[in-house]
């Protein structure tokens, strides 16, 4: 081979290369997109609850046997899981908002940065979470489902993977993550195009650690969704039914019964109606509903609490005093108060630029308000800012959106430091 030869490879080869991650590194940033889910998949069993491999397929017929839906797992990689459906939600989201962003010509080949989907989950940046991330692609590709949800006059059923292929580029020199191309099934990228079929969701919902939590997270939100404060009440064997678990019943009731229990769901308030009978029902309600009703109940003469805010870990009253969802509204007064003084100085207080902090400064509200191992670390990792104007902007949105109620506020405020520090840290 020639000299010349040789370097029109070379630069060709280096053209690709130069395309490639050109392609990749303009993409528009979708860290912090809105959570949307697809409703079709959230009522139904279309996932494994566990993270053990499973290879026993779902055969679900409704009670009326008009919608039947069978997942057939892969024999290599399993049947893909509730936590893989974490990926659905945000492809969906990623959808839902290149739409809202009047995007033309949306494609079911959606290039992203492995990093944005990651932290969005909640499932970290290592090593290991790259690792798991093509591990749940692998199962969403090789899980076949057969439904004829969606079925037009013609056909009686369709079948299809979660997603027709991926692309993961890397560096092969740095090993670094240069991008991935994910290219949706027809039947998921239809549903989700169509508007009127996704939901949003809390961003909470990463925070669930039960499968079976996360799946009756999803249908809770499908069925009490529309329903106000009355929400919606569902017998616990057609949950078991509907949920494809692998469990006995004996075993998913008693799970069920912890979960009504704990009544720590996301948005969702549960509680067991019928409890001792042969057959218990399950009654769902959004807790802004529940909110709502009780404003109602008190008459438009009474005075109206200030809109909830933010609620820690730590605080927890007793039911035997007073009901959990108007305690959450007097905690979040008294921590609003704490923080940032009276809802109308917040309401009036002008946005500004968030300067650097001086290192001599005084001890700030932050540093009285956030765990103290939790300020040290925002200390050490994103130096500089002035942490109380973050917290005020914090609490604002917090304000503005009541149903994103953190259960750790500390551990949420870092990581809403950590996202603007990485957005403006080249003006420390």
């Amino acid at each position: 081979m020639t000299t010349a030869a040789t370097d029109t490879e070379l630069k060709t080869a280096f053209k690709e290369r130069k395309v490639q991650f050109e392609m990749f590194f303009t993409l528009p940033d979708f860290s912090d997109i809105s959570l949307r889910d697809y409703q079709e998949t959230m009522q139904r069993p279309f996932f494994s609850l566990s993270k053990r491999k499973r290879v026993k397929s779902i055969d679900y017929v409704s009670p009326d046997r008009t919608v039947t839906v069978q997942v057939l797992p892969n024999p290599a990689y399993g049947m893909a899981t509730i936590w893989d459906a974490d990926i659905m939600i945000y492809l969906a989201s990623h959808l839902n908002a290149l739409r809202e962003r009047g995007t033309n010509d949306i494609s079911p080949a959606i290039r992203l940065q492995p990093g944005d989907l990651l932290k969005r989950i909640c499932w970290g940046t290592s090593g290991r979470a790259y690792e798991r991330l093509v591990s749940a692609l692998d199962r969403l590709q090789a899980t076949t489902i057969k439904t004829n949800i969606r079925t037009n006059a013609k056909s009686r059923e369709t079948t299809f993977s979660w997603i027709d292929s991926y692309t993961h580029l890397v560096d092969e020199r740095t090993q670094r993550s240069l991008g991935m191309e994910i290219t949706l099934s027809k039947w998921f990228f239809d549903g989700v195009m169509d508007k009127r079929n996704v939901l949003s969701i809390s961003p909470l919902y990463f925070e669930i650690t039960s499968g079976l939590g996360k799946w009756l997270y999803r249908a809770s939100r499908k069925h009490a969704g529309g329903n106000g404060a009355e929400g919606f009440t569902i017998g616990f064997e057609t949950l078991h039914q509907k949920s494809g678990s692998e469990s006995s019943y004996p075993v998913f009731k008693r799970k069920l019964l912890d979960l009504a229990r704990a009544n720590d769901l996301p948005d969702i308030s549960l509680e067991v109606i019928d409890g001792d009978s042969p057959k218990p029902k399950m009654k769902m309600v959004m807790r802004r509903h529940m909110i709502d009703g009780a404003r109602r109940k008190r008459g438009a003469d009474s005075p109206s609490p200030p809109p909830t805010d933010n609620v820690t870990d730590a605080d927890h009253t007793s039911d035997a005093l007073i009901e959990p969802h108007l305690a959450r509204g007097l905690i979040s007064q008294l921590s609003r108060e704490l923080r940032v003084g009276s809802p109308k100085q917040v309401q009036a207080e002008p946005e500004r630029e968030v300067r650097p902090h001086p290192a001599s400064a005084r001890r700030t509200n932050a540093a009285r308000i956030l765990d103290r191992d939790i300020y040290d670390s925002i200390r050490a990792d994103f130096p500089g800012w002035d942490y109380d104007e973050l917290m005020r902007r914090f609490d604002a949105f917090l304000g503005a959106n009541p149903d994103e109620l953190p259960r750790n506020y500390s551990k949420r405020f870092y990581g809403f430091v950590k996202e603007h520090h990485r957005r403006n840290k080249y003006r420390l």
